[in-house]
């Protein structure tokens, strides 16, 4: 699970540290009447052996049929949308009010106002974005270096972007990080792939479509020929893609790393500037930036040594038109929707607009949010229990390491190390963002946007050449996810995801063990999974493991691809297993790790028996597998497919639960039935 931002001000970060053998006990609590089992989620007339996908959601497919917004609609969009209507329901009263300028109340108030405020952004039309459509028609190459690091400013990435990280050879500092960027569709398999041709004309048309709308083809000079124009861009963005490094290959974090000076940098891009570019961003002291692919931007120079500068213009224009359509009049939000949402997503209609307008609020001022959020919606009980939780599962894990066969002492005690290193992260953070440097209007919504955006950037480019501040969340408290950090070695698990299905405060463990238990196992099982293993306790980039385990490894991770690379996810179309490595590892680990506590819970009397039918082993596998209960479009199987690191949902349960053991056990898989896989065909790793 992955990334966003963070909130709040009575927390406590958890840091827990085992140094002791002795197994944690888990406390016994009262017994919860609820089972946390929903009978009509289940499709009973599918056997849990041949299809435990289709028994265990297909009832909530079914009652959860596929709204005309949704590419895909499941257990986190649920979630989601309960969590956009509270923090709707905060905004509103915000923008009811009368709050002091500067305020925090009156930058969220005001911001949804204009959002909502059609009349006005109807007027506007293309007017809010003139300004910076006409510099660049203007644009000479030698301005190229500056242009190119004020749109960055403006959180615009064309060509490349940079960003402040972790020094990989020192997790206390942070540096500069350059990185390949600024493909208009998105994965560079879209511009190099025959039987793509067809979004890639698609994308031909928004751009032709939006160049005129926004009076940049008339600008330019090549009004009526706004056609033959993005056809040309699509050529550069191609030419770009064709030297993007494959996604596959960035998952190797030594891959990502070239540390150089900036004069070794110019070297590369002498197309560039480097110390222009740096000075506009403010980086002139920066003595080492990390270059995250070399070969794309000697690559790059060579495409901007020879490209036109009058499509070099367009595609920055492009840039800038298609970042803002969101915030512009209906028919710039209907074109960005017509090919980002129905094309490559499958999607009917767009969200309606006060959902977008939560959303923009939502990125532009989420820890603000998050703090009115978490003192509305969110329980310290929760907290406390999450707490407890985290303990049990993170003693399972290191119980799991230590009965582990394939791994030598040495590599065992570098993994116990780490792990009893972890930084827990729960529900809001105990330090709150400061947004009293960021303006809020009464101009235009996107302007408002792009003052957010340059108040962002700000914001995080002030951290390179400074200490990582390791108390920073990068998820707000609202959003419905989890995630771990390598470079701090941290995990974190946001308010918002701590509801049903994942969290049931009223429910008996087994289910919470199944649904809230994995993903803290899968987070945890990060920091071992193909990326993570690579990051000592520290959070460094350094190789801690033996020759003989590294090749273990790998050769148990292999199954995994194997396994996945053979899953036909629509048809003549298979997983990618190197892709989704990194997350089926979590799956695999996060499900075994929790089983292991819940088994440890259930010999305490923490769990009850047999509820409503099913055995707690049983209520396990079912909760887990309802968290992926969700309906999806053919466009966004394919899309997710190509741009996701997660296994689809169906696959995250028929695919991964195959590799189970105790699965086997609690539903009765033989051999020959469509779930079963032999013993010596099943990943076993964490």
């Amino acid at each position: 699970m992955n990334k966003t931002i963070t909130l709040s001000a009575m927390a406590a970060l958890l840091f827990v540290v085992f140094t002791s053998s002795t197994p944690m006990t888990t406390k016994v609590k009262p017994k919860k009447s609820k089972s946390g089992i929903t009978a009509s989620n289940l499709d009973k007339s599918v056997k849990p052996s041949s299809d435990f996908y289709q028994y265990a959601c297909g009832g909530w497919m079914k009652l959860n049929p596929l709204g005309a917004e949704y590419a895909r609609y499941g257990s986190f969009d649920v979630l989601g949308e309960n969590n956009q209507k509270q923090l709707q329901e905060l905004v509103v009263k915000l923008a009811g009010q009368k709050n002091a300028f500067g305020t925090v109340e009156q930058k969220v108030g005001d911001l949804y106002k204009m959002g909502m405020d059609t009349v006005t952004l109807q007027n506007q039309g293309a007017q809010p974005i003139q300004k910076e459509l006409q510099k660049i028609a203007g644009l000479q190459r030698r301005d190229l270096s500056t242009t190119l690091a004020e749109m960055s400013l403006e959180g615009l990435h064309p060509f490349f972007g940079l960003f402040g990280s972790s020094d990989p050879d020192n997790s206390n500092m942070t540096i500069a990080y350059l990185w390949q960027t600024g493909l208009g569709i998105g994965d560079r398999d879209y511009y190099l792939e025959a039987d793509q041709q067809k979004i890639r004309d698609e994308y031909v048309r928004l751009m032709a479509k939006m160049f005129q709308m926004s009076g940049y083809s008339k600008q330019a000079g090549f009004d009526g020929k706004e056609t033959e124009m993005a056809q040309r861009v699509l050529a550069l963005e191609t030419m770009m893609a064709s030297n993007f490094v494959d996604k596959t290959t960035l998952r190797d974090p030594y891959q990502t790393i070239h540390k150089c000076t900036p004069d070794e940098f110019q070297k590369m891009i002498p197309a560039i500037n480097v110390q222009q570019y740096l000075k506009t961003l403010n980086l002139s002291n920066i003595d080492i930036v990390n270059v995250g692919q070399p070969t794309y931007f000697a690559g790059l120079n060579n495409i901007l040594s020879v490209s036109d500068m009058e499509v070099i213009r367009a595609y920055m224009a492009w840039n800038v038109i298609n970042a803002a359509a969101s915030f512009l009049s209906d028919d710039f939000v209907n074109a960005d929707f017509d090919f980002y949402g129905k094309v490559l997503s499958g999607k009917q209609e767009n969200r309606p607009r006060w959902k977008r307008v939560i959303g923009t609020v939502d990125g532009c001022l989420g820890e603000a949010l998050g703090q009115m959020y978490v003192k509305t919606y969110f329980p310290a009980e929760a907290k406390t229990r999450m707490e407890q939780l985290v303990k049990n599962l993170q003693w399972a894990l290191g119980e799991r390491i230590k009965a582990s066969k394939w791994m030598t002492e040495e590599t065992k005690k570098n993994a116990l190390d780490k792990l009893a290193t972890f930084k827990v992260k729960i529900g809001y953070p105990d330090k709150w963002r400061d947004y009293s440097a960021l303006e809020i209007k009464n101009d235009s919504y996107y302007d408002n946007v792009l003052r957010a955006r340059r108040f962002e950037s700000a914001y995080r480019l002030s951290k390179i050449g400074k200490p990582v501040d390791k108390d920073e969340w990068q998820m707000t408290p609202q959003t419905v996810n989890a995630y771990y950090e390598p470079n701090t070695n941290e995990i974190c698990f946001p308010a918002g995801i701590l509801q049903p299905p994942f969290f049931d405060m009223d429910a008996d463990d087994a289910a919470n063990y199944g649904a809230i238990g994995v993903v803290i196992g899968h987070e945890m099982t990060h920091g071992f999974d193909d990326q993570g293993r690579n990051y000592d306790l520290n959070g460094n980039l350094t190789d801690w493991w033996t020759e003989a385990d590294s090749k273990a490894f790998e050769e148990r991770a292999q199954v995994l691809v194997n396994h996945f690379n053979n899953i036909e996810v629509a048809p003549g179309v298979y997983g990618n297993g190197s892709f989704t490595l990194g997350e089926n590892i979590a799956d695999n680990g996060g499900l075994n790790v929790s089983y292991t506590a819940f088994q440890k819970a259930k010999s305490e009397d923490a769990i009850k028996g047999d509820m409503d039918g099913f055995t707690p082993e049983q209520r396990f596998f079912l909760a887990y597998a309802g968290v992926w209960a969700a309906n999806i479009r053919p466009e966004e199987i394919l899309r997710r497919t190509k741009e996701d690191p997660h296994s689809l949902g169906r696959w995250r349960v028929n695919g991964t639960l195959p590799h189970i053991d105790a699965f086997y056990q609690a539903f009765g898989i033989q051999p020959g039935d469509p779930m079963y896989l032999a013993p010596e065909k099943r990943a076993r790793i964490w």
